[in-house]
């Protein structure tokens, strides 16, 4: 009787050790994870944005790197799913790829579900228009924004045209940043240019609460902060789905 007992529980567990094991490779292959709440039922997707953001050209097997490739399907996979909710996305990125960042962003910001972002450590340069491209946007107290501007590997040809070319890429960088948050255009080329506060370089960085007197981030919190705040706007959503049907 009891050998029958541990049996039917043994049964009962191995769905849940498949599933951990499940979980536990996604986020290790992806960084990805999809959180439930039990009590309503809805569930958060949960994207983490770390390290140098890969564009066309693979980097360094050594680097921490996000490939923009695994994203973009995974948020039009999320865009057409019933079961979930909204986006949580984690940020701890030395910037990366300016296309590629560029190209989550807008996905990011063209998205119909709820979406908050949590800079944690840093989200640098083109990390910036990401961290703003979400419905709210939170900022850790030792978390960091280094703004700066559009940078060129390799070989530049010294012409008109390229200057030109650069300025295009900085105004598209610019315009959706000051679109997405609170920040002026004119403080945020200000910033930009500053020159006093990295050594050999131009640019700001801007530590937490900075970062939200500048208009850039909406709010100083942690992770606990950042999920109840999506957690209402879900409902929100939920409640104001309800009352269409019912019209």
């Amino acid at each position: 009787m009891q050998n029958q007992k541990d049996n039917n529980q043994n049964k009962n567990e191995a769905p849940k050790t498949e599933a951990e094991e499940h979980r536990d490779e996604r986020i290790e292959k992806t960084g990805q994870l999809t959180l439930s709440d039990a009590a309503s039922g809805e569930k958060i997707h949960l994207l983490t944005i770390i390290g140098e953001i890969e564009g066309h050209d693979n980097l360094s097997g050594n680097s921490k790197t996000t490939k923009y490739e695994h994203i973009l399907p995974q948020l039009a996979a999320i865009e057409d799913s019933e079961e979930i909710g909204g986006v949580l996305v984690l940020l701890n990125t030395m910037g990366g790829d300016v296309e590629a960042g560029l190209a989550i962003a807008e996905m990011l910001a063209s998205l119909s579900k709820p979406t908050v972002s949590l800079v944690l450590g840093g989200s640098h340069s083109i990390g910036v228009p990401i961290a703003v491209s979400c419905d709210y946007s939170f900022i850790v107290s030792t978390g960091t924004m280094v703004i700066h501007p559009v940078r060129m590997n390799g070989m530049v040809i010294g012409v008109p045209q390229t200057f030109e070319y650069f300025k295009l890429i900085q105004d598209r960088i610019t315009g959706f940043v000051c679109k997405h948050c609170k920040i002026s255009r004119t403080k945020l080329e200000e910033l930009m240019m500053e020159t006093g506060f990295l050594t050999k370089d131009v640019g700001s960085i801007l530590v937490g609460e900075e970062a939200v007197n500048h208009g850039i981030i909406d709010e100083v919190g942690g992770i606990d902060r950042a999920i109840c705040r999506l957690r209402k706007m879900i409902e929100g959503n939920r409640k104001r789905d309800d009352k269409a049907m019912e019209k």
